[in-house]
């Protein structure tokens, strides 16, 4: 009785024990799968009046990080190369950048995926030329130089634009940044570039437009300036990309409901007057979450949108142009432009509302 007592006795204190361990393992379990954040977030950004811009003076981005203890760190990149040449020594999570960019950055393995789209360009890219230049069509352009920042949004349009005029091997391009035009401008360096806003505005007080993103979009050139985040960042914090994308939501919807409040937000921000904010900002389309949802852009996971397919078409473009080595696979860009997030953060909204 005694020896049998022991083992009952030995029986619940094993029993014991190992209840107690697996309560002490499941905590743990439990700690060691919930999220952590990240100390900062830092963000590639162009100084122009879009979503972005408005979130971050209307301080959208504290209200998702910041009060959480994230650090939210800005960067300005006068392109998409230098946002490039960031995202690949990991120094910035998310950049903004034209869509061309974007390819570059699919077809250099920087690890990237494109979660959204800021605008649809359209006027507020164009090809300026000079007063006086005696420059009235595209053709006139035979023998003349042309600044253009190489691998942009503006440089894939202006080569269609010279291939479609039968005139791509009679122009020579000079490669240059933004800044960099409005000074070879002013020398009378150059005679004729194509360009964005805020740059664009400064040609066009001693010049005029020959054609633009808009025209050549309704031929079936479609550019974008889009985001992309880091698939490191991505996969160790989808909710923040969701977040991200939520607070850039806020920021459209101003400027759906009142344009003019947008402009002037966004106009002080990068300093500007109201109302040039606003022309630069009516130049280009601004699609809603469902918008892009929508088989016209991202579609789903299961049937990707024609996004892919125009990515896909610009990146055997710009192979054939010399700009990447490269093009990748149809494949490649339907799992690059990814709709999960952007379905994420309208399902966190709906939840929360």
């Amino acid at each position: 009785m005694k020896i049998k007592s022991k083992k009952i006795l030995l029986f619940l204190l094993i029993t014991a024990l190992a209840l107690t361990l697996t309560a002490c393992g499941g905590d743990q379990t439990q700690n060691d799968s919930a999220e952590s954040l990240p100390d900062e977030i830092n963000f590639g950004i162009l100084r122009v009046p879009n979503d972005q811009t408005i979130a971050i003076a209307e301080g959208f981005f504290d209200d998702y990080f910041t009060e959480r203890g994230i650090e939210v760190n800005t960067r300005v990149f006068d392109s998409g190369v230098e946002a490039n040449q960031a995202l690949a020594s990991g120094s910035i999570d998310f950049a903004t950048m034209g869509n061309t960019n974007a390819i570059t950055a699919l077809a250099r393995d920087l690890n990237v995926e494109l979660i959204w789209i800021h605008e649809v360009l359209g006027e507020n890219e164009a090809l300026a030329v000079k007063n006086g230049s005696g420059i009235e069509e595209v053709e006139d352009l035979v023998g003349k130089r042309i600044a253009v920042p190489f691998a942009s949004t503006a440089h894939y349009i202006l080569l269609n634009v010279l291939k479609e005029a039968g005139i791509e091997e009679d122009v020579q391009l000079l490669d240059m940044q933004t800044a960099e035009i409005v000074a070879a401008w002013e020398r009378g360096d150059v005679k004729a570039a194509y360009t964005w806003q805020p740059t664009l505005a400064q040609l066009l007080k001693n010049g005029y437009t020959l054609t633009d993103s808009k025209e050549m979009a309704d031929k079936g050139y479609i550019t974008a300036n889009v985001d992309v985040v880091r698939k490191k960042f991505s996969e160790n914090y989808p909710e923040l990309v969701a977040d991200f994308i939520s607070a850039l939501n806020q920021a459209g919807n101003i400027y759906r409901n009142d344009p003019e409040k947008a402009a002037k937000i966004a106009g002080d921000k990068l300093g500007l007057e109201t109302e040039v904010a606003l022309h630069q900002m009516q130049g280009t389309t601004w699609k809603t979450r469902e918008e892009l949802l929508s088989s016209d852009f991202f579609g789903t996971v299961d049937e990707p949108g024609k996004f892919a397919e125009i990515m896909k078409d610009t990146s055997d473009f710009l192979q054939a142009q010399g700009s990447i080595e490269e093009s990748p696979s149809q494949a490649a860009f339907n799992e690059y432009v990814n709709p999960e997030y952007i379905k994420m953060s309208l399902e966190n909204d709906q939840t929360n509302y």
